[in-house]
């Protein structure tokens, strides 16, 4: 018998001027909705984001992907107009999960094999989360995309990433958003805030600083997993954090 097909999703060889090898990409589920369509789901933003994934697997980058759901649905939200908390956020978890398929389809039309791992088991929609079989998706290449938070109220997706990197080794937690940093104020209300180019855990909850819930950046510190926030709308910004350029703010 002869040696068995290697698989099309196999890893690639790590191109030398990457700067991590496996990382974890937060995404908000605003970030989904673009700037001006107002739809939950923009194409066109898909189109880049997926395009901007794709650009950092093929130099052999193992990526993990969690996106919130607030282009859907908010638990808080629902919760303090009188809705029960618990099942709030359950609609919550859900609603990432269709912002994971949505994300599937985007990156496997760019031919970019794509896992959707749910924290609540759905077999006809994705594969459970099971450490293991998330690890083994990653050294194949494919990236993995890890919906419905961390499959229990009361933790946001933020902490799902927080406790997701974790589990998988993920050297730095890359936090995709609309603005260019973390600064000290809104830069949006206030046109003379200031952005931080580092930061440490310590100062990001003692100053109240919007990166990540209190839960997951401790986790982070815990665990010393770094957090990089940047403008994802920028092209170009994912694969220069990789190539180890100084991009947006550094949480470590």
């Amino acid at each position: 018998m002869g040696p068995s097909p290697k698989s099309k999703s196999s890893l690639k060889r790590l191109s030398p001027e990457v700067k991590y090898k496996r990382i974890l990409l937060k995404l908000s589920g605003e970030v989904l909705m673009g700037g001006k369509s107002g739809k939950a789901l923009d194409d066109r933003t898909l189109g880049s984001i997926a395009g901007q994934i794709k650009e950092v697997v093929d130099l052999g980058v193992q990526v993990g992907v969690v996106i919130g759901g607030g282009n859907i649905f908010r638990g808080l939200e629902a919760a303090a107009g009188g809705m029960d908390r618990v099942s709030a956020d359950f609609m919550g978890m859900l609603a990432t999960v269709i912002n994971s398929l949505a994300m599937q389809e985007y990156l496997e039309k760019r031919h970019t094999f794509t896992r959707v791992l749910t924290a609540i088991e759905m077999a006809e929609v994705a594969e459970p989360f099971i450490r293991r079989r998330a690890v083994r998706h990653l050294e194949k290449g494919r990236v993995v995309i890890f919906a419905g938070g961390t499959g229990n109220p009361y933790f946001t997706t933020d902490t799902a990433a927080a406790l997701r990197a974790s589990e998988v080794g993920a050297e730095i937690i890359l936090k995709g958003t609309k603005v260019d940093g973390v600064y000290d104020s809104d830069p949006v209300k206030n046109k003379k805030a200031k952005k931080y180019d580092r930061v440490s855990y310590l100062d990001v909850l003692n100053k109240g600083l919007k990166v990540m819930d209190a839960t997951a950046i401790s986790l982070c510190m815990d665990n010393k997993i770094p957090i990089a926030v940047f403008n994802l709308y920028e092209k170009g910004n994912l694969l220069r954090i990789i190539n180890g350029e100084k991009i947006g703010t550094l949480v470590a």
